[in-house]
């Protein structure tokens, strides 16, 4: 924890200086607004989705890893190796994995190209500096990056607009959980602005040798002038991690709850992202976004390979070390006149990671290294005739891999045409009926096609043993009913989403620890999700998000339901509020799902109750956290070992967490 003292120390000398700098008068100019990500949805807009704002980040918000605020959306379930909320953790949309969900920061692919994974836990802290989240579930509009096969998370850097001020924070709660940051944000004078935070992230971990201790920082600035704005973000992350991704035997379990199925593995990883944006409006009716990237990667992890097959733990300890280097650019350009409104756009990445096998005695056994590159174009349009929006969104997407090692291969090329077309109807003043039909594919991930090996295997002839080089392909149709009023906002809709050659997990890990996917011919989910918010007094709130799902495989003459995909998960919340003070009850039930194909073997339904108190003031907010208060002993993920053993990924029990912030 010494690294964090000077660090932090550092941010808030920084914050301090540039808030005494501030000697020039406001701007009382009109300069363009802020880069507007034109791939977001809006109420007209006939996809299904749900934004998180920047109130419900303030309150909500205390360093824990985003998947668990989003498992408040519907359909959403998430997990955490070490049990509590930070660290490593994951989620899943409508029984989706995480690789098959688009994932971006201001129109930015935040999902490596090669495995499709976004990595929330190398940007410890990361949603302290997003000025709101936008879930769309189902394909969606068009994006940049990986398919949103499953939906998309949009999120959205600090708004340069906000009034000027430095905020400093530090919270503390169960397992030796903290956090602490400095933040300043100068507000737009003389068309110039900047954000800067900086951020310490620690916790032991709710399981043994399960320590997080991460840090990171975002600096955004931007110029801003009637027909040009100018901005760029930079955001880096560092973080360590004792390792807790292998499951326990519930036998174990019932021993010591803090059991952790990892010997002393380690991690390390640091993650970089820069971004230019601009955005020029040459004139009243049409607007040019665009925007150049990097991202970079650097980092190892451990793997006890005897552990993980059940044998005595050895001396002997492997290590993979990757590097990665991602570029791309973006463009879209938007014509909004009378009842139009149409943007087309163009995007292009290249994309090398380097791989490197080690055991710790016998050194270095291999190197390799992947490499991905991808365009893709897109045209859509939403045309208002009275109270009817009609909408069509068409993509093509083009994909490579490539890759140099012990093994030659030919290039692998994908190529994806994914149009959408829907409508919806203002059935009110505040109500707004859609429907809309969408077709996308997507690629097999790097692990889909060397079979969860790090290094690609050949045949006696010395051919490239793929795994599986098929693209998955859904339709989706989706149909829902928003309506906004002064008391209530009640969002509900229906989905249906039809597979070809769907990869989904199968429960199990290769030889390198990574998760196993499985192709079946054929398959479909669906459901209905809800979302209410009803304020029945000036006092009292109630919001609700529940969902439910019915889903099957269909693999030759058998049927079966896929993994940890539950049929009913429901969200209810309760909140008071009085003047500066909120309390606020929550629950949320989560039904049993499988985890084999087998349909043999659960994680069972549970039942979770969590409470926070806050009182706010202009400058000053204080909050408490009582998470599990029923101190229930609940898992949320599991697999089938390979001896048939089921093991489990158990969560915290009752904690706390305390959470302060000022603001001047």
């Amino acid at each position: 924890m010494k690294k964090s003292i000077p660090a932090f120390a550092s941010a808030l000398l920084i914050c301090s200086l540039l808030k005494a700098q501030e000697t020039t008068p406001p701007d009382t100019t009109s300069p363009l607004k802020e880069v507007i990500v034109i791939y977001q949805a809006d109420k007209l807009t006939p996809v299904t989705f749900l934004n998180i704002g920047p109130k419900e980040l303030a309150l909500k918000y205390t360093g824990q890893e985003p998947s668990f605020l989003l498992a408040e959306t519907p359909s959403v379930t998430n997990y955490s190796d070490a049990g509590n909320s930070q660290g490593y953790s994951y989620l899943r949309l409508r029984g989706i994995d995480q690789t098959r969900i688009n994932t971006t920061l201001d129109g930015v692919p935040l999902n490596e190209p090669e495995d499709q994974g976004a990595y929330f836990s190398n940007y410890p802290d990361l949603l302290n500096s997003v000025s709101k989240i936008q879930v769309q579930r189902g394909v969606g509009t068009s994006k940049n990056g990986v398919a949103s096969y499953g939906g998309s998370i949009q999120l959205f850097s600090p708004n340069l607009y906000d009034s000027a001020r430095t905020s400093v924070g530090a919270g503390y709660g169960s397992f030796n959980s903290l956090r602490a940051f400095a933040e300043y944000n100068s507000g737009i004078k003389n068309h110039q602005a900047i954000y800067v935070r900086a951020s310490e992230v620690f916790s032991q971990g709710y399981k043994y040798h399960s320590a997080n201790n991460a840090q990171s920082a975002f600096i955004s600035g931007g110029l801003f002038y009637p027909a040009s704005t100018w901005k760029t973000n930079l955001l880096i992350g560092h973080q360590q991690n004792q390792l807790a991704w292998l499951g326990v035997a519930d036998s174990l379990i019932k021993k010591d709850k803090r059991t952790n199925g990892d010997t002393d593995e380690k991690d390390q990883f640091v993650q970089a992202l820069a971004q230019l944006q601009n955005n020029w409006r040459p004139n009243d009716f049409s607007s040019l976004q665009s925007c150049v990237y990097y991202s970079f990667l650097k980092g190892n992890y451990d793997f006890d390979l005897n552990n993980f097959l059940g044998m005595p733990t050895t001396a002997e300890l492997y290590n993979y070390t990757f590097r990665s280097d991602l570029g791309g650019f973006f463009s879209n350009w938007t014509f909004s006149k009378n009842h139009l409104n149409w943007t087309t756009g163009i995007h292009g990445s290249t994309y090398a990671r380097h791989h490197t096998g080690s055991e710790k005695t016998a050194g270095q056994l291999y190197k390799n290294t992947g490499y991905k590159k991808e365009l893709s174009v897109f045209t859509k349009a939403g045309y208002t005739i009275k109270r009817l929006t009609l909408f069509a969104d068409v993509q093509y997407r083009y994909s490579s891999f490539d890759y140099t090692g012990s093994v030659a291969i030919e290039k692998i090329q994908w190529r994806f045409f994914n149009p959408k077309a829907g409508l919806s109807v203002e059935a009110g003043p505040h109500a707004v009926l859609y429907y809309s039909i969408g077709r996308s594919g997507r690629e097999p991930t790097r692990n889909d096609l060397f079979g969860g090996n790090d290094d690609l295997l050949s045949d006696s002839l010395g051919n490239p043993l793929f795994s599986n080089k098929t693209p998955e392909q859904v339709l989706n149709h989706e149909l829902g009913f928003r309506q906004q009023t002064g008391r209530v906002a009640f969002d509900i809709n229906g989905y249906y989403m039809d597979f070809r050659n769907e990869i989904v997990l199968d429960g199990k890990f290769g030889p390198n620890g990574l998760a196993l996917t499985d192709k079946v011919e054929q398959s479909f989910r669906t459901g209905l999700e809800l979302s209410v918010n009803y304020k029945p007094s000036k006092r009292f709130t109630l919001i609700n998000n529940s969902s439910l799902n019915y889903s099957r495989i269909r693999e030759q003459k058998t049927s079966f339901t896929p993994i940890l995909t539950p049929p009913l998960i429901i969200n209810q919340e309760l909140i008071y509020s009085h003047k500066n003070f909120t309390a606020a009850l929550s629950a949320r039930y989560q039904d049993k799902s499988f985890i084999d194909f087998s349909n043999t073997s659960t994680v069972k339904s549970y039942f979770l109750l969590n409470g926070r108190l806050a009182y706010q003031t202009n400058r000053f907010q204080f909050c408490l956290f009582a998470n599990n208060i029923t101190n229930t002993t609940y898992f949320n993920n599991g697999y089938v070992d390979f001896d048939g053993t089921r093991k489990y990924f158990v969560q915290a029990p009752v904690n706390f967490y305390a959470d302060i912030r000022y603001s001047f």
